[in-house]
């Protein structure tokens, strides 16, 4: 049956349910055979073919010429599905190069960002953080705590002492290196200087303040003088009222930092010297201000990165002999400003501090952010001044007295004092309860520091300490009267800093930024690679699906058979003239 017939009950319901018009009554084909017209464009195609030549297989002369200008529609056609493929095509290729970008980038990107930050930490004039490292650009503040004594009489009685916080009294810190040396054996040894100026916008008072103090020059000559004979005791009373020392003296802020004229001083020095380390003005940072803090030698990590940045020796010593243990006395650690790179949670921060005359550990606590950045932060442990009755490894640190407290009179010309957390925080509650005016609390005495945990540079740091004066009555000692043992906190302090302006700007661009784009960036390829990659697959599986439909026409039935030839036929017939593109397409 002819399928393009109006009477056929498939393409009936074929044309009403696509809306496909029937087609009108065509116009008769000419009666003679040599010439082949075409039908009308209305109705179903021709099943006649026109005449081919035995050599060519293609149609005659005579039969071509007549079609040529029905053929331009299809050409245009067929060029429009080429230019489809090659398009396809063109996607499918960009899709598996971007696919095979992401993957490579995938293996390659984490081992190009290790190569990058360990050219970059280690100690060589070539790398990024040198000239941080040599001239550290972040802006350190020093800022003093005051315990100024209420009742210094009182005290002498023999009442419990009460204090009153001052301050802070801040100074701006400049730290540059010099003498910088680099070793045969991946060293560099360097002297780091210090100098303070005082920040009167910063401070909460100024530095022509007085404070009530205990006189530590005469309470530290006293308990030093506890196991001598009674006539050398009477002596030195007899010497100190001389000079008109008390137990208690009332001096300025600057005194007190930066040094006071004391003619105790001559006197211990003249009859015994090498008593005191210092031979001029006394005073509790006299020894930090534009003085170094020892030579350090440390490792490079240009030849072993295992051991970038930890200390060889201070001084020349691969070890100290302040305390009583070998494990006390080791040298552990960095300097203290820059750290191995790739650290996680189980790192801790060790570091070798001349102040404190020994090695501190810093562990975990948790992950933040500072400015855009990730940060890891460190906290001192609670055994950190802990005595050796409750952290056996400490033992090493005593003659010691409650927990919390160290004692570091063998690093401090023999004299009673102790180190701790501002206001005893983390120590023995007994502490606290013997002084009036002590509040610890965690938020505004506890220690941290914030480093970026794929370099090692510190970000923001807030290191808090105390400096204490164990006090009490010396027999034999009259300016000692009859104070009751105590440890007294004399001052406290926080020595601060954090990454600011191009410094940070810089830090976040190159080793923040660019590895973080990089990082995504390989995902964003590889899913972009898996999209464009379906595309021609999609294409080739619709393409399969039109193939069908034909071939499937022939295996149902009649009924069916007509309905989805007449389909077909109704989307063949866009060109308005010629058969030969409609037979080609079917």
């Amino acid at each position: 049956p002819n399928p393009g017939a109006q009477g056929v009950p498939g393409a009936v319901r074929l044309r009403r349910r696509w809306r496909i018009k029937p087609p009108a009554t065509c116009r008769a084909a000419p009666p003679c055979a040599a010439v082949w017209a075409p039908p009308c464009r209305c109705g179903p195609p021709a099943l006649e073919s026109p005449p081919v030549s035995p050599v060519s297989r293609s149609p005659s002369p005579q039969a071509r010429s007549p079609a040529s200008a029905g053929r331009e529609p299809g050409r245009a056609d067929m060029g429009s599905r080429a230019r489809a493929r090659r398009a396809v095509a063109v996607l499918g290729f960009a899709g598996l190069l971007c696919a095979v970008l992401g993957a490579v980038m995938i293996v390659v990107v984490p081992t190009l960002i290790k190569q990058q930050v360990l050219k970059n930490v280690r100690i060589d004039p070539s790398s990024l953080s040198f000239n941080m490292w040599k001239e550290i650009p972040v802006p350190f503040y020093l800022s003093i705590y005051f315990f100024d004594i209420v009742n210094p009489d009182a005290i002498l009685l023999g009442e419990k002492p009460q204090v009153r916080e001052r301050g802070p009294y801040v100074y701006r810190e400049f730290r540059h290196k010099s003498n910088i040396t680099f070793n045969d054996n991946d060293t560099v040894s360097f002297l780091e200087y210090r100098s303070f100026q005082f920040q009167p916008d910063k401070s909460h008072g100024l530095e022509s303040d007085y404070i009530v103090m205990p006189n530590i020059l005469v309470l530290a000559a006293a308990m030093m003088m506890e196991n001598k004979p009674m006539s050398m005791k009477l002596i030195m009373t007899l010497a100190f009222s001389t000079l008109g020392e008390r137990a208690f003296m009332n001096r300025t802020v600057s005194e007190i930092m930066w040094g006071y004229d004391d003619p105790l001083i001559h006197l211990i020095n003249k009859y015994l010297p090498n008593v005191f380390p210092f031979k001029g003005k006394f005073g509790l940072f006299a020894e930090l201000n534009n003085s170094d803090s020892g030579l350090f030698t440390v490792f490079t990590g240009v030849k072993d990165f295992s051991r970038i940045h930890l200390v060889d020796k201070w001084n020349g010593l691969s070890k100290v002999s302040f305390w009583h243990s070998d494990q006390c006395n080791m040298i552990n650690g960095t300097s203290g400003q820059m750290w191995a790179p790739f650290m996680t949670p189980e790192t801790s921060l060790q570091f070798y501090s001349p102040e404190a005359c020994r090695s501190m550990n810093l562990v975990y606590k948790e992950s933040g952010m500072f400015e855009g950045i990730p940060t890891y932060r460190f906290v001192a442990p609670s055994t950190l001044f802990a005595n050796g009755s409750v952290y056996a490894p400490n033992e090493g640190f005593c003659p010691c007295l409650e927990s919390g407290i160290q004692n570091i009179s063998t690093c401090r010309f023999n004299a009673p004092l102790f180190l701790s957390h501002p206001h005893f925080y983390n120590a023995d509650p007994v502490l606290a309860e013997a002084v009036l005016g002590l509040r610890p609390n965690q938020e505004e005495h506890s220690l941290f520091l914030d480093v970026h945990p794929v370099t090692g540079i510190p970000m923001n740091c807030s290191v808090k300490l105390q400096l204490s004066l164990y006090i009490k009555a010396i027999k034999g000692i009259g300016q000692t009267g009859k104070i009751e043992p105590v440890v007294l906190p004399l001052v406290w302090f926080e020595e601060s800093g954090a990454m600011e302006g191009e410094p940070l700007q810089t830090f976040y661009t190159q080793l923040v930024l660019m590895p973080s784009v990089l990082h995504y960036a390989q995902y964003v390829l590889l899913a972009l690679g898996c999209v464009l990659l379906l595309i021609p697959i999609i294409h080739q599986i619709r393409s399969q699906e039109k193939c069908y439909l034909f071939w499937s026409s022939s295996k149902k039935g009649s009924k069916d058979k007509e309905a989805i030839q007449a389909y077909s036929e109704s989307l063949m017939t866009s060109a308005p003239k010629g058969t030969v593109l409609q037979e080609a397409r079917l």
